[in-house]
């Protein structure tokens, strides 16, 4: 089944709201075997609506619209749906009674308009409402089958998953749900990771492979249909065997988390601790980190050390380190790692510090970084060239940080396992 969203108003246009119902549907609509193939966003106005819908029925089986079904004179989803189907609009007796006795037990007065939310098309199915006013539509047209679901999120999810869900798969036999797992991946960059499996993306039927960029993260999309989660599971795996056998060294979730999430939870498992050092990303390692709920059980604190008095009193950087190297070189990024985990008492420590931009400083440009990595062994360094505006090197920097210690956890529980 060919499914399309139409998202109704205007404001979603100007900008003014942002359409997260369309991702919504589209997540769930495949899941149950709907594939969606358009995304459609029309203001509100009748001539564009209908030519909207005269579009959809043309190349789509399953129609769902959201929007338009309030009680104002530009809610007029319904009524380009009836005259565009020939049908009439009747009154729905049970949802007027609804949204009257609403009015009266809060002692308001119902407006006239309010009864456009009980209006419903001739020869339909009714959506109830739980959430809200405006009832839904289901109905069957030449062929093509339509939902009308109101606007609002907290209205439109409930409505889909109560009744416009078991009105679909009514609809749409013994169709296979779409089953996918997102490999994530850290260190490489998205066109590296194409080319490592430019003829697995290139020769793919099913699986489906889809590899999209996040800055500091790839990610790879592996997608099947499949009666089951258990026989989805068994058509995915050589796929996931084979991107692993090439890119395993990058490969951190076989699950849609971010890198941070990925270190938080090792470092929770193993029972270890982190500190950080950091001065061009300004905090953003121990950010990171932080968002995640848990960390406060792993991560011990950090020092921001912006000027090279504070990584000399704070971390204890050499200042014949400093004037002979600069601030902004592997030899500091170590020292400052060694400092951090001597000040935290924890097994692991990080250290970033760089050039986020505009300008140079100390003679080196923009996107020039240096980390380091520090643990019972001792520390390495690792130099970084790292392009984009500032926020844009910040945050790749403290990915950046944040892979190489995901990599010395994982060497570390690699060696303790031999």
């Amino acid at each position: 089944m060919k499914a399309e969203i139409i998202a109704i108003g205007t404001e979603l246009l100007l900008g003014q709201i942002v359409n997260t119902n369309a991702q919504y549907l589209s997540q769930q609509l495949n899941a149950i075997g709907a594939d969606v193939y358009y995304h459609t966003v029309v203001g509100d106005n009748p001539g564009r609506i209908n030519a909207a819908f005269q579009t959809a029925a043309a190349r789509s089986d399953l129609i769902v619209v959201t929007g338009g079904l309030g009680p104002t004179q530009d809610d007029i989803t319904k009524e380009v749906l009836a005259e565009y189907t020939g049908r009439k609009l009747l009154m729905h007796e049970p949802t007027l009674e609804s949204i009257a006795e609403y009015y009266a037990v809060r002692g308001l007065t119902m407006t006239d308009n309010n009864a456009r939310q009980a209006m419903i098309l001739s020869e339909a199915d009714v959506l109830p409402n739980d959430n809200g006013m405006a009832v839904g539509v289901a109905l069957t047209h030449e062929g093509k089958h339509w939902l009308l679901l109101p606007g609002p999120p907290r209205e439109m999810k409930v409505m889909f998953e109560r009744y416009a869900v078991p009105w679909i798969q009514s609809r749409n036999g013994s169709a296979e749900a779409l089953y996918s797992i997102t490999l994530k991946f850290s260190g490489i960059g998205e066109s590296a990771l194409e080319q490592e499996l430019i003829d697995l993306i290139d020769g793919q039927t099913d699986p489906t492979i889809a590899p999209y960029a996040k800055d500091g993260e790839v990610a790879v999309r592996l997608s099947t249909k499949a009666p089951s989660q258990e026989k989805a599971e068994a058509k995915l795996q050589p796929t996931i065997e084979a991107i692993a056998g090439r890119v395993g060294r990058y490969l951190y979730a076989e699950r849609d988390i971010p890198l941070e999430q990925a270190v938080v939870e090792w470092l929770q498992q193993t029972g270890q601790t982190v500190a950080a050092a950091e001065s061009c990303t300004g905090g953003l390692v121990g950010q990171l980190l932080t968002s995640i709920p848990g960390s406060s059980q792993v991560y011990a604190g950090g020092v921001i050390s912006y000027s090279a008095r504070a990584k000399h009193e704070q971390l204890g950087v050499s200042e014949e380190t400093i004037a002979k190297h600069g601030t902004i070189s592997s030899e500091t990024a170590e020292e400052m790692a060694l400092g951090a985990r001597r000040a935290f008492h924890t097994d692991w420590a990080v250290a970033v510090t760089g050039v986020a931009g505009p300008g140079p400083s100390e003679g080196k440009s923009p996107g020039t970084v240096f980390i380091a990595v520090a643990g019972e062994a001792g520390v390495c360094s690792y130099a970084l060239r790292l392009a984009g505006d500032r926020e844009m090197i910040r945050l790749r920097a403290a990915k950046s940080v944040l892979y190489r210690l995901w990599q010395h956890l994982k060497e570390g529980a690699a060696g303790a396992g031999d």
